[in-house]
C-alpha cells in the first residue's frame, strides 16, 4: 500500500510543478505552452515512469545501459518520446541510436562526428542539442562556450545531424544571480547562432528541480525534472 500511495503522488507532484512553471511564464511574458516538461527518470522504474507518463512531454534517461533494460520492459502502446541527457561516450553511441530519440549532450567534434555516421549506417537522421558548460563548473560536462564555435561548425557540416538547440546545466548553487547568468549566456549564444546562420534552435534545455523557475525567467523551453517528480532517487 505504501508504494502504491508513493505512485499516486506523482500525478499531484507534476501538478504543482506545472502551476509553478505557469507562474513563472507569466512574470517572463512568456506562454507556457512553449515550455515542454522532462521527466528525468534515472534510477526510476518503469511502474513509476509509466505512472508519470500521462503528464509529462518526455523522457530523460542518463545512461545508455539503464535506458536499454528499461525499454524492454516498456510496453508499446505508451509512446513518449526518450532523449539522452546524459554524456555519451563514443563507444556507446550505437546503442544510443537504437534506444533515443534525441540526443541531447553533444560536446565534442569527434563525439558527432561518430554520431553523424553511426546515423549513416542506421539510414535516420538524429536530432540534436549542444550541450555547453555554461557554468564553468569542471565537474559539469558540455563543451566549453570558447570551443563551441568549432564543435557548431562540425555540427552543422554533418548531414545526419539536426540542431534543434542548446543544453546547460547551472551552476551549483542557490545565488540566484550566478544561476541566471549562466542561462542567460546560453540563450544569448542561441540567439547568436540564429542571427548567423538562420536556423530556428526552437529548443533550449535548461533548469532542473532547485533552479527551473530561474531557469524559465531566462528563456527556458525544455525543464529537466527528476526530484521533485519522484523524490529522492533509489
Amino acid at each position: 500500500m505504501v508504494e502504491e500511495r508513493a505512485l499516486t503522488e506523482v500525478k499531484d507532484r507534476v501538478a504543482v510543478v506545472r502551476e509553478r512553471m505557469e507562474r513563472s511564464a507569466e512574470r517572463a511574458g512568456r506562454g507556457v505552452a512553449e515550455i515542454k516538461l522532462m521527466a528525468v527518470t534515472k534510477t526510476r522504474r518503469v511502474e513509476e515512469m509509466l505512472e508519470a507518463a500521462p503528464f509529462v512531454d518526455m523522457l530523460g534517461e542518463n545512461r545508455v545501459q539503464e535506458a536499454a533494460v528499461k525499454k524492454r520492459d516498456w510496453p508499446g502502446s505508451v509512446t513518449l518520446q526518450w532523449r539522452l541527457i546524459g554524456h555519451l561516450q563514443s563507444n556507446k553511441a550505437r546503442k544510443a541510436l537504437t534506444l533515443f530519440d534525441t540526443l541531447d549532450s553533444l560536446d565534442s567534434e569527434g563525439l558527432a562526428s561518430d554520431v553523424n555516421r553511426i546515423a549513416g549506417d542506421l539510414g535516420r537522421d538524429v536530432p540534436v542539442l549542444i550541450e555547453v558548460n555554461t557554468s564553468g563548473e569542471v565537474s559539469k560536462t558540455g563543451v566549453a562556450p570558447e570551443d563551441f564555435p568549432k564543435l557548431l561548425e562540425r555540427v552543422l557540416a554533418c548531414p545526419r545531424l539536426k540542431l534543434e538547440g542548446l543544453m546547460t546545466i547551472g551552476p551549483l548553487t542557490e545565488d540566484e544571480a550566478r544561476v541566471r547568468s549562466a542561462f542567460a549566456h546560453l540563450r544569448e549564444m542561441a540567439a547568436g547562432v540564429r542571427a548567423a546562420s538562420g536556423l530556428p534552435l526552437p529548443v533550449l534545455s535548461m533548469g532542473m528541480s532547485g533552479d527551473y523557475e530561474w531557469a524559465i525567467l531566462e528563456g527556458s523551453t525544455l525543464i529537466r525534472i527528476g526530484t521533485l517528480l519522484f523524490g529522492a532517487r533509489h
